[in-house]
């Protein structure tokens, strides 16, 4: 560490007349004609760790793609510690020092991890073999408290990890100003503090971290200054998070009043939904079922709580048509299931919301009208098998992105340039249609902005209130709490206990993770 770096070590902020670690002015992008950013600024300073807060869509994002070379500025400057520079792409980003992780991961799943990292150094590193990327990997896996086998396929990993692997693989790269993309969203509390704990101590020792977060409780604990968007545009700008209420960044990031609603009435209807004796072998470094049983009624939501990696994924998928159990009944609407094709579970009114909308819920590369129109392709909805009627594609995309407020959106745009809000939307659009009977909701508002968050729970309660089954499955208690009815515990691949949301307790749920009731 040199001098000037020991000398803000404990403290934030650069010394006088130390250049910024970035700074952005004048930003201006657009796509398909719409304008992302306009006129957007960011200062960061070396030794700090500043927050950039606003609701999906307000640009925070694309800012910070801009400011790594994902994407290319149509007007303004920026400067990374003081000179001017505008990265072509992330490679021109990383070996100025500026390394992002993002909230939709670049790794290669079919890789191990260390395969990852030895391919992100490059040829001219001097690591040469899987091996030392490996002995890399857990060095800098101890060094900051988030443990990452790098012998793991990525593919095998769960979203949690993923994030972890993608992480370390961005600080081995090199990176002094650390852009990190919602990093909390899939990572339990305990996880989440241990990782906020390094992104402070590394700030401390005179580099420099923006948090791009919805979460106002950890802007308070570990963030030192706050910009804030709002439709592209920098509304606050480096202001001391010492002193500003959540309420004031509430007001600022929505700029109206949000009605919070309750959990929507249940009617006590029939059972939609029988899992019995559902059961799973274990994949290599994952989660089996065993023996899960529940029961899903019309016009309920069953929350299902439980710290990730407990066979969520592997329910989902399961329920999904993804993964064939070994043993047990699925049945939904009198019939078992157990063996049908994922398009035969949607005839039958099944919908499946993802944890992660892009691996298996949306194609990355087509178009918002493309993704909106797959499920119904096949049923004749767009044409015959041989002719799309692609202009009836483009009409029900212009219905469904007013209906469902995804904003900046067009029929052609492609599906990877949504913000992680607008495509959380693109999928319900899709999904809550009037054949769905049963929902199956995996981390529904996960890395969603406070009106995101909004739009999705109440469309949940709609759904539910007009008849529909949802079982919600969450690592998000407060998330479980608003919605559900009754709340399940999953705990080792299994359902250990269930009760009345107004029953559950912190007590009852933590006796439960832990095993001991």
């Amino acid at each position: 560490m040199t001098a000037a770096q020991k000398a803000i070590a404990g403290r934030a902020g650069s010394l006088p007349g130390t250049p910024p670690a970035l700074d952005m002015q004048g930003v201006g992008k657009a796509f398909d004609g719409k304008p992302a950013l306009e006129d957007a600024a960011f200062t960061l300073e070396w030794g700090e760790v500043h927050a950039i807060v606003g609701e999906n869509g307000a640009g925070k994002s694309t800012l910070m793609n801009v400011a790594t070379g994902v994407y290319a500025a149509d007007s303004g400057h920026q400067a990374i510690n003081g000179a001017a520079i505008a990265p072509r792409n992330p490679t021109e980003a990383t070996a100025g020092g500026l390394g992002m992780v993002h909230q939709h991961f670049r790794l290669v799943e079919s890789f191990t991890v260390a395969e990852n990292v030895l391919l992100g150094l490059g040829k001219k590193s001097r690591v040469r073999s899987v091996s030392e990327a490996a002995a890399l990997v857990m060095a800098k896996s101890a060094e900051i408290g988030l443990p990452v086998d790098p012998h793991r396929v990525i593919a095998d990993l769960s979203i949690a990890d993923r994030q972890r692997a993608e992480i370390v693989k961005v600080l081995l790269l090199g990176a002094r100003i650390l852009v990190l993309d919602e990093p909390t969203a899939v990572l339990t509390d305990e996880e989440a503090r241990a990782l906020l704990d390094f992104v402070r101590r590394l700030a401390r020792q005179g580099n420099a971290v923006v948090l791009i977060t919805h979460k106002f409780r950890e802007v308070a604990a570990f963030c030192d200054r706050i910009t804030i968007m709002r439709h592209g545009k920098t509304v606050l700008s480096g202001a001391q998070v010492e002193g500003i209420s959540e309420e004031e960044v509430a007001r600022l990031i929505v700029g109206e009043t949000l009605a919070t609603g309750g959990r929507p009435a249940s009617r006590h209807g029939a059972v939609r939904l029988s899992i019995k004796a559902l059961s799973l072998p274990a994949r290599a470094h994952g989660q089996g079922l065993h023996a899960l049983d529940l029961d899903l009624r019309e016009a309920e939501v069953l929350g299902i709580a439980g710290v990730g990696g407990n066979g969520q994924e592997e329910l989902v998928a399961c329920l999904g048509g993804l993964q064939r159990p070994a043993s047990g009944q699925i049945i939904l609407g009198g019939r078992d299931i157990l063996t049908a094709t994922p398009q035969e579970r949607r005839h039958a009114g099944l919908r499946v919301i993802p944890s992660d909308r892009f691996a298996t819920g949306m194609i990355r590369e087509l178009s918002i009208a493309d993704n909106m129109a797959l499920t119904s392709v096949s049923e004749g909805a767009f044409g015959g098998p041989l002719y799309l009627r692609r202009d009836r594609m483009r009409k029900r995309a212009e219905t469904m992105i007013d209906a469902f407020d995804i904003r900046g959106a067009t029929p052609e745009r492609s599906a990877a340039l949504l913000s992680g809000g607008n495509a959380q939307k693109v999928l319900l659009s899709r999904e809550l249609d009037p054949g769905m009977k049963v929902l199956v909701a995996h981390s529904p508002s996960r890395g969603l902005d406070m009106k995101a968050t909004h739009f999705v729970r109440t469309a949940i309660r709609q759904a539910v209130e007009n008849g529909a089954a949802c079982l919600l499955i969450s690592e998000d208690l407060q998330e479980v709490l608003s919605l559900s009815h009754r709340v399940a515990v999953m705990n080792r691949g299994t359902i250990v206990g269930c009760r009345a949301a107004d029953d559950v307790t912190p007590e009852w749920i933590g006796a439960l993770l832990a095993g001991h009731a």
